[in-house]
């Protein structure tokens, strides 16, 4: 049955939108507003890719846009949705770090499929890569929110990692008042105060209830937040139903991404769900 808050995010997406891009504000199944945008691609009856932007991002920043227009410009691609995570950009809400962020790709997800993409894939990089694979990892998929092909990257494999000095800092401003205020000033990223409670499914553990969808992980052996033994957990995890990317020379998420990455990126979706 559908619920209260999906009946009123279908009447507030308005899912035309055929012969251009279209901005909107997404409701999330928990009640948050969502900023999200979607831009056609070159091919008229293709796919849809949704993009999640990793920590402190926004679809107006130019490495989510810069992703989004490479994306649409790969054969196969039929359009390609952005949006900002909860507490992030325009949306509303606190960023909860990968958590409930699982809503708002429910969202982004559904708006791709009523706008008439029967298939979609998901796309996250870092917080959002592990929010692509908890969302594909998920034992009970939500109602319209499924995706055909997921993927990961730069994604961590487990929560509270320290193991390296940004994501030091990436703690003290996730679990610090100072930090988080911080990161509401300079950053515009508003983080909720609370701890998680209970503590998410870690992406290692929700990778083998993804297949029988395709799944690839890409990581860079530059990586400055998460060294290599994460993606490799998880793709052992998926077993020799994922695909493992082990970029040389590439660095972090979003930010770090060469052109040439993310036109293999939208190559390999398209390849999946023909």
């Amino acid at each position: 049955m559908e619920s209260v808050s999906e009946s009123r995010a279908a009447r507030s997406c308005v899912p035309s939108i055929a012969g251009g891009g279209r901005r909107a504000v997404l409701l999330t199944d928990d009640g948050v507003r969502i900023d999200a945008a979607y831009a056609p691609g070159g091919t008229a009856d293709g796919f849809a890719i949704v993009v999640a932007h990793g920590f402190t991002g926004a679809l107006e920043r130019p490495a989510v846009r810069r992703a989004a227009e490479v994306f649409g410009q790969v054969d196969g691609v039929g359009g390609v949705v952005t949006f900002s995570f909860r507490g992030h950009g325009r949306s509303g809400g606190h960023s909860t770090v990968g958590d409930r962020e699982v809503l708002d790709l429910d969202a982004a997800v559904r708006w791709a499929r009523r706008a008439g993409h029967r298939r979609v894939v998901s796309v996250g990089f870092s917080m959002g890569g592990s929010v692509v694979l908890r969302h594909a990892g998920r034992t009970t998929a939500h109602e319209g929110a499924h995706v055909d092909a997921v993927v990961s990257v730069s994604s961590p494999a487990r929560w509270y990692y320290r193991g390296t000095a940004p994501m030091r800092r990436v703690h003290w401003a996730i679990t610090r008042p100072a930090g988080r205020l911080l990161s509401r000033g300079l950053l515009g990223t508003r983080i909720h105060h609370r701890d998680w409670n209970p503590v998410p499914v870690p992406p290692v553990d929700a990778v083998p209830f993804i297949p029988p969808t395709p799944l690839l992980v890409i990581h860079g052996d530059r990586d400055g937040y998460f060294p290599l033994d994460h993606p490799l957990s998880l793709a052992e995890a998926a077993g020799d139903a994922a695909e493992l990317w082990i970029e040389p020379g590439f660095g972090h998420a979003e930010n770090a991404a060469p052109e040439e990455l993310l036109r293999r990126i939208a190559a390999w979706a398209a390849a999946r769900v023909r």
